[in-house]
């Protein structure tokens, strides 16, 4: 009896590369879970950063947000995004419940997902990010198979998105009939032509695959 497995992935930090990733996203049907930092996104274009000292990488500015994001999942990466290794518990928890609550008001729906900046999740900050009622945290760990979770504050996912093992890793989730392959992200790490059209073939692979089929993150824990 064939196994249906649901393809969901998520991406970091809200930059303008995401325009161009949601609009192929949507070209396929796909769905996704957007981490952004709400305190990160003013009016505007925001400050640049380089990536790999060759592209520049800006942010959306917050007034591009909920158009660009429409029909996508958004989820809290926290207001500034800090290291939780670096902050108090008070300093942590203001970031957690500031960084959800504002974009609830933004795009006025409820977040329930969380992203940790950088991967780094001591015991504080699972227990926050718990308490202040997300369904399911994400680390940088990989596991495969990354369903069902141990922990949901401790999500870990397949792979990134770039990972030379990427198929294999799929069909090893799929060989132990997991529920779900989970990927992740930042759109800025596709930096040439030839990434982009490599990334439409992924997506085009899952399309085919009679196995696979869309899903979002949320409602693995629903």
């Amino acid at each position: 009896m064939s196994h249906r497995i649901k393809i969901v992935q998520c991406w970091d930090d809200g930059v303008e590369d995401d325009l161009r990733l949601c609009e192929i996203l949507r070209a396929f049907g796909a769905q996704a879970t957007f981490n952004l930092n709400a305190g990160l996104h003013l009016p505007g274009a925001g400050e640049a950063w380089r990536f790999r000292d060759t592209k520049e990488v800006r942010r959306l500015g917050r007034e591009q947000l909920v158009a660009t994001y429409e029909g996508f999942e958004i989820a809290n990466h926290t207001l500034t995004h800090p290291s939780a290794n670096k902050l108090s518990t008070t300093e942590w928890t203001r970031e957690v419940v500031e960084g959800r609550a504002r974009l609830e008001d933004l795009f006025g729906r409820e977040v329930v997902g969380f992203a940790y900046p950088y991967g780094h999740c001591p015991p504080h900050a699972a227990e926050v990010v718990r308490e202040t009622g997300h369904r399911y945290a994400r680390t940088c760990a990989n596991a495969t198979p990354s369903f069902p979770a141990a922990d949901p504050m401790l999500l870990a996912a397949d792979c990134h998105f770039l990972n030379a093992g990427f198929w294999e890793l799929y069909e090893k989730a799929k060989s132990v009939r997991a529920p779900a392959f989970y990927f992740w992200g930042h759109s800025y790490e596709l930096c040439s032509e030839s990434d982009w059209l490599g990334f439409e073939e992924m997506l085009r692979r899952f399309e085919n695959d009679p196995d696979a089929e869309w899903g979002s993150l949320s409602g693995l824990f629903e």
